[in-house]
């Protein structure tokens, strides 16, 4: 005797179980939407952190080997507020906000360009894939765009603690230092530049990409709200912070108007550990700490929010 037939729903066929899960390729995202997104965040973020930026730099160059000028954040900024009053805390930003958008764009640019190479065929990244892509993002923003600007940026601030300032604006800045130094002089600190900002974008996109990856899931595609977006941007920027801070003041000091006391970018740690000790390298950590960790989260809001809307108004296969 057979045994009877038993019904089996359509619902619970196998090919609707797998429509079900959420498979799926992760979207791509393309480097022009990428380059475009990055350069807005750059423009907006910088405008917000500009002054914790100034306080961290003025910090920097106050060195232990003449008479502090300053006690501390707080005698710094009361200082510069007593003598050019709120606008003071912007010197220098123009420099900045002119290097701040190509930076930005050029390093989501080359991160998206990077990583789209590099996914698997679901098109994930995990996390020592993006350690190298962001260090190649780190190196390309460092080379074309950060250390020109950056220089021109500490010089501009730097020029203000001189008894007689000599630089009147971003352009006048420019020309005066390639006129007296050549365009060499727009590259000072090359090699702590491009150590710094590749284990700087290597440790924020590894970290970014290790909690991405966390959160989603087996959902590629999982919406992240902008707020844990944040988040994660905020934990990326200070473990950045905590990673290369060292490499931060030698940049600084490297590009300073006294870069010329230092014969290379090892000398110039070296004399630090000789005449200042190691706590010199950490000078400035609390102003960046707080600055880099606002600027990263805000940075990766306003990346994502943006691309979201070029993903509805730049169609791409």
């Amino acid at each position: 005797m057979s045994e009877p037939r038993r019904f089996v729903s359509p619902f619970h066929r196998p090919q609707f179980l797998a429509a079900a899960a959420p498979a799926g390729k992760a979207k791509l995202t393309h480097p022009g939407k990428a380059i475009l997104a990055g350069g807005i965040a750059g423009g907006i973020e910088i405008c917000i952190t500009f002054p914790t930026e100034y306080v961290k730099t003025q910090l920097q160059l106050d060195e232990k080997a003449n008479p502090p000028k300053y006690r501390g954040i707080v005698d710094c900024v009361k200082q510069t507020v007593n003598g050019h009053g709120v606008k003071g805390l912007y010197r220098g930003l123009s420099s900045l906000l002119y290097g701040s958008i190509p930076k930005a764009a050029v390093r989501f640019g080359m991160f998206e360009f990077l990583s789209n190479k590099m996914r698997d065929e679901s098109g994930k990244l995990d996390s020592k894939q993006g350690f190298l892509c962001g260090l190649g993002a780190g190196v390309a923003e460092a080379v074309v765009v950060v250390c020109p600007m950056e220089t021109v940026k500490v010089k501009f601030i730097h020029d203000q603690t001189s008894a007689n300032p000599k630089y009147k604006g971003f352009f006048h800045g420019v020309r005066e230092i390639v006129r007296s130094q050549g365009l060499k002089g727009t590259y000072q600190g090359l090699t702590a530049t491009v150590l710094k900002q590749g284990s700087n974008q290597a440790i924020r996109f590894y970290v970014m990409t290790s909690l991405r990856n966390w959160y989603k899931g087996d959902d590629p595609n999982k919406v992240i709200n902008p707020l844990i977006t944040g988040l994660f941007g905020a934990f990326a920027g200070a473990a950045s912070v905590f990673g290369n801070t060292p490499l931060d003041v030698i940049k600084t000091r490297m590009q300073g108007l006294e870069a010329h006391k230092y014969k290379s970018t090892v000398d110039c740690a070296v004399q630090i550990m000789k005449h200042e000790g190691p706590m010199a390298f950490y000078k400035g950590t609390i102003p960046r700490l707080g600055r880099v960790c606002m600027d990263v989260a805000i940075v990766f809001i306003i990346y994502e929010e943006v691309v979201k809307f070029l993903n509805i108004v730049w169609k791409n296969n």
